[in-house]
């Protein structure tokens, strides 16, 4: 599973970030998290607002951090639905 979460260094940037590996570990999933702090590169992954978080190339939060329950259901819910399709 690739990760990316988008946000400038904020103070709730760094907790979704921490959440989110919280939440994949205790799933026991394998990732590659990666944390996106330049602004083109965020404008360019479509952010409007942040923190904001990519899974598997699908964009699926943005402007808010989740609670661990939120964010394990979002990863299970990835999971199952598998790799976006490449263009």
């Amino acid at each position: 599973m690739n990760i990316r979460v988008f946000g400038p260094g904020c103070a709730n940037c760094r907790r979704l970030e921490a959440t989110a590996r919280e939440a994949l570990d205790a799933l026991g999933y394998a990732y590659e998290l990666t944390k996106v702090e330049a602004l083109p590169d965020i404008t360019a992954a479509g952010v409007l607002r942040t923190p904001a978080l990519e899974i598997d190339g699908r964009l699926v939060l943005q402007g808010r951090v989740p609670g661990i329950t939120e964010l394990r259901h979002i990863f299970e819910k990835a999971a199952a639905a598998g790799p976006a399709p490449t263009a």
